[in-house]
């Protein structure tokens, strides 16, 4: 059987131009992938083979031929879109995603919609209303989340690349806990338009791949000013893959001494540090930073994330996604569960309630305001330290992946396990985790690079200098 596992896209295009398989072929094998491990490891909400046998007739695209996937937040035309929850189980999204519809314009070979936790809440795909999916290194142990669907789905060579989405650490997370790149730029730079939202002012689309390279073409391909996301940067697309660098010396990057204290896992630091010693050993300048205590960064989360949730879940009442006519939204309301105490799980209804109250009068000035002026400080904080470096360097998450069952009655897991990814989620900065090594008993663990705003460049560059210096 063609291997998969560990694909890109430049060696995939490479194979098609030397023949050493076609495009068929190598969909085959990835539905040969999917049909062999998705049964224990459950990545995939749905299967969309057909489709992706049809968009072998589109040729001579960047994306032409090769297999991905995408989470099942990105609304796709005629396709079931579910956010993994209950009460979308049966909605057919009449329009799509703004994603979506780049990657179709580019050749995009779907082969299928991605678990998440329901709606995004969360941080290890535990909270899916259908399925847990399990991290490929250790199926006793969580993928990650919400987008652990798309992390493990390339983990394994189930997609050469996947989309996902990122609040606080929904990308970066999984990518960190399943041995592959995520990457998700400014808040702004990929439109949001046709996303299933959860929290307005932090939700970013964002990648997993196997590589920098991919990383930098999907950013291109993928961002670009949108006229139906008022949030979308009113830029045109990005031309980062064509100007990769590997070039470390003189990059400043800053190392925050919060990111390393007795939080975080010692084989995870251990990790990090010895990555910081390629940095520096490539001529990198390595500066010591004082952020702000990322412990604040989990109350302003908290709130912000679960007001803007409140608000959110309410359309689902009487859903309005996209245009369409009448007739056609007759049948999408047909579609929808209004029994929303049956519809909605348990982390739904809590996050809802939560925000609810924060934004009730009487509260509003205390939690949501209050919240918002603390956030305001975090991003004034990393634009200070932008001033002496240019570039963050950390471990992506506070430890490896944990066991299955972990957030069980712990309503916080996901607040408490994305620690370090927040604040600059918070700050709509651009971000990129990297697979750093292992721990002692074989889960990956991930190094995240934020760059300031608007400089995805810069991360991508110091991204690729690294892969370069140790792959």
């Amino acid at each position: 059987m063609m291997e998969t596992k560990g694909l890109t896209i430049a060696k995939a295009k490479e194979a098609f131009s030397k023949g050493e398989y076609t495009s068929q072929e190598l969909l085959n094998a990835h539905i040969n992938k999917i049909s062999e491990l998705d049964n224990k490891l459950h990545a995939f909400v749905d299967t969309t083979f057909e489709q992706a046998a049809e968009s072998l007739e589109v040729t001579g695209k960047p994306l032409s031929g090769i297999p991905a996937s995408i989470k099942d937040n990105f609304n796709w035309k005629g396709t079931k879109t579910t956010a993994s929850s209950n009460i979308l189980k049966n909605y057919i999204s009449p329009y799509n995603a703004t994603v979506t519809e780049r990657l179709i314009e580019n050749g995009g070979c779907l082969v299928g919609k991605t678990n998440m936790d329901a709606f995004a809440h969360g941080s290890s795909t535990e909270t899916s209303d259908f399925f847990t999916t399990l991290n490929p290194y250790n199926e006793e142990h969580v993928a990650g989340g919400s987008s652990g669907g798309s992390a493990v789905a390339v983990a394994t060579g189930m997609s050469v690349y996947a989309i996902g989405s990122e609040t606080a650490g929904s990308v970066r997370g999984p990518a960190s806990w399943c041995g592959v790149y995520g990457f998700t730029p400014t808040y702004g730079r990929i439109s949001r338009y046709g996303v299933i939202a959860m929290g307005s002012s932090l939700d970013r689309p964002g990648v997993f791949t196997n590589n920098v390279e991919d990383a930098a073409l999907l950013l291109d391909l993928l961002s670009g000013k949108d006229e139906r996301d008022a949030t979308s940067i009113q830029e045109p697309a990005m031309d980062t893959a064509s100007n990769l660098d590997a070039t470390l010396t003189g990059k400043r990057i800053g190392i925050p001494k919060q990111y390393f204290d007795d939080r975080i896992n010692k084989e995870v630091i251990a990790a990090i540090e010895e990555a910081i010693a390629v940095y520096k050993k490539a001529g990198a300048e390595i500066i010591e930073l004082d952020l702000l205590d990322p412990k604040y960064s989990i109350a302003v989360y908290t709130v912000v994330q679960r007001s803007e949730v409140s608000s959110n879940l309410a359309r689902i009442d009487g859903i309005r996604y996209g245009h369409y006519s009448d007739i056609e939204a007759e049948t999408i309301l047909d579609q929808i569960s209004y029994n929303r105490g049956e519809g909605f799980g348990n982390e739904a209804k809590q996050r809802s309630m939560t925000g609810a109250y924060t934004l009730s009068a009487g509260y509003y000035d205390a939690y949501y305001k209050k919240a918002q002026q603390v956030r305001t400080l975090i991003i004034e904080d990393f634009a200070k330290a932008f001033t002496k470096v240019d570039l963050i360097l950390g471990p992506t998450m506070p430890e490896t992946a944990p066991k299955l069952g972990v957030t069980k009655n712990n309503p916080l897991f996901g607040e408490l396990a994305d620690v370090l990814t927040e604040p600059s989620a918070l700050a709509g900065l651009p971000c990129i985790s990297i697979p750093v090594g292992y721990d002692s008993k074989g889960l990956p663990i991930g190094m995240q690079l934020i760059g300031n705003q608007f400089a995805e460049q810069d991360v991508l560059n110091a991204a690729y200098g690294y892969q370069q210096l140790t792959i």
